[in-house]
């Protein structure tokens, strides 16, 4: 089981092995925390927002914009804004704390 943490809502899930299922719910602060100090992959894919995880986390999280492939067993922790931003825009981490956001856990399980 791997946990990944990622700076947008989306599911990379490896269906190679067929389908799976995804159940995916909001998350505390707290949560978040205790699932990550037990270890995890970042693919946070922008610098300001590693910087703000890391603050509120209190844990390091390295930018790194890598792909993943979820599978059964693995879980996601989501940071999700909950506004678009218009194309190509990049926010600092002063202006990414002053957006609202949700933690959402996904946690990807082989359908029975």
């Amino acid at each position: 089981m791997t946990t990944y943490i990622l700076n947008s809502l989306i599911v990379p899930a490896d269906l190679s092995g067929g389908p799976v299922l995804v159940v995916m719910r909001t998350a505390t602060l707290e949560e978040v925390k205790n699932l990550l100090r037990k270890g995890f992959e970042s693919a946070v894919g922008h610098e300001s927002t590693a910087q703000l995880l890391t603050k509120l986390t209190g844990i390091s999280i390295p930018m790194r914009r890598v792909s993943i492939m979820a599978r059964p067993g693995d879980v996601i922790v989501h940071f999700a804004l909950r506004t678009r931003l218009p194309e190509g825009r990049v926010l600092s981490e002063e202006e990414l704390q002053q957006l609202q956001f949700d933690f959402v856990i996904s946690e990807v399980h082989q359908p029975r």
